[in-house]
């Protein structure tokens, strides 16, 4: 109904010799006949007309449109700069059933810049543990939802994410279902625990994942594997796939990275956190250089 409004709102604009006058007038035959309708004011009636002004005649969009609610599309239309960005978001929200409120996060943390930044090439090892995983998991996620100071312990960042799983399962994506913290494997005379075992629809298995509170180092890696061996002969069902693993550091070394998962058996992945808010400026920023970059290198190879 809005699109329709909208296109007939764009249209009448056009032709109309003033066009807001016309969109005023329209909005005041709205107040007048129909008080009881909400969002028909002249500023309501300009986002009807933005909204069909910046999706008409493109298909790929059109199956989408009618399946995000309308507070959703204002949130994407006055946030997203690119037509990739909202195509972006509005699949999001199908996929993941985002409320307004958690979309407006998803937003607000860059999560857009945060994915496409998490899907340049990277070296071998870690391209296989992406396809072992789905390419499901980012380079980073944005943990500013557990208001934590920058200094912290590793048990009181493991506490907070369980006080606020619902945030961190909205960062990490929805298909995760909670299973337990300090997960107890047995591996010959000795007990080991994980620090937060999840189950993952979409992947149809078990993944385990470690919080570390420094930098990522090597030996991370045989400590997961460890885990993901135990969980797969003693707790993965017969019907699903082989366990992952994601290393959850304050930062990490990409090459210190790729050099330890270049043996590793067990789909693993290595990811950094941050306790507040990315600057988004910085993240559009590293988009906009990683696509020169990748554009030229394009341009490289068709020249040769």
């Amino acid at each position: 109904m809005y699109r329709d409004i909208g296109e007939y709102v764009s249209k009448q604009s056009e032709t109309a010799e003033y066009g807001e006058a016309f969109v005023q007038k329209l909005a005041d035959f709205f107040a007048t006949n129909y008080p009881e309708l909400k969002g028909f004011t002249r500023r309501g009636l300009y986002r009807m007309k933005q909204f069909y002004e910046l999706y008409k005649g493109n298909e790929k969009v059109s199956t989408l449109l009618t399946q995000l609610s309308w507070s959703n599309h204002l949130k994407i239309m006055s946030s997203c700069k690119t037509i990739e960005e909202r195509i972006f978001y509005m699949n999001m929200c199908v996929q993941e059933r985002y409320s307004a409120r958690e979309l407006s996060r998803q937003i607000d943390s860059g999560y857009y810049e945060r994915y496409m930044l998490s899907q340049k090439p990277l070296s071998p090892a870690v391209e296989e543990a992406r396809k072992a995983t789905g390419n499901i998991f980012l380079d980073n996620y944005v943990l500013d939802f557990l208001d934590l100071p920058n200094s912290v312990s590793e048990r009181e960042l493991q506490k907070s994410i369980i006080r606020n799983l619902k945030d961190f399962i909205l960062e990490v994506g929805k298909e995760f279902t909670f299973i337990g913290e300090e997960y107890r494997v047995q591996v010959g005379n000795h007990d080991y625990y994980i620090d937060l075992l999840f189950y993952h629809r979409g992947l149809s298995c078990l993944a385990a994942v470690e919080l570390k509170i420094g930098e990522f180092k090597p030996e991370y890696v045989g400590k997961i594997n460890l885990y993901l061996e135990a969980l797969d002969r003693e707790v993965k069902k017969e019907n699903e796939n082989p366990s992952v693993g994601i290393i959850l550091c304050a930062s990490k070394d990409d090459e210190v990275v790729e050099f330890a998962l270049s043996r590793s058996l067990s789909p693993t992945m290595v990811a950094e956190y941050h306790l507040k808010l990315i600057d988004k400026e910085l993240l559009q920023k590293k988009l906009k250089e990683y696509i020169e970059l990748a554009e030229a290198d394009i341009t490289d190879i068709i020249e040769k």
